[in-house]
């Protein structure tokens, strides 16, 4: 099954090879002993980048995947789906 993101996917696929460098750098910041400020910064960056990514995602399956499962009668599916993503996006 074809999934609506994957007309995104090389998007998505940037924004995490960005994301992966930022850990790389975090890494390398801790390694040598970079002033911690400096690295939570780094860190938060990541994590606003990771946000992003599933911001995305989680848009794209909303307008399609869930669309398409309510329109086949799988409300319960579309529903437990929604509130596990949910729930993940609240820790």
């Amino acid at each position: 099954m074809k999934h609506a993101h994957d007309s995104g996917k090389g998007k998505l696929i940037r924004r995490l090879k960005i994301i992966e460098g930022q850990v790389r750098g975090l890494q390398e910041m801790v390694e040598k002993g970079a002033y911690c400020i400096d690295v939570i910064t780094q860190s938060s960056a990541v994590k606003q980048g990771l946000s992003n990514v599933e911001d995305v995602l989680l848009e794209n399956h909303l307008s399609t995947c869930v669309i398409k499962q309510i329109k086949n009668g799988s409300e319960k599916k579309a529903v437990a789906e929604m509130i596990k993503v949910y729930k993940l996006k609240r820790k």
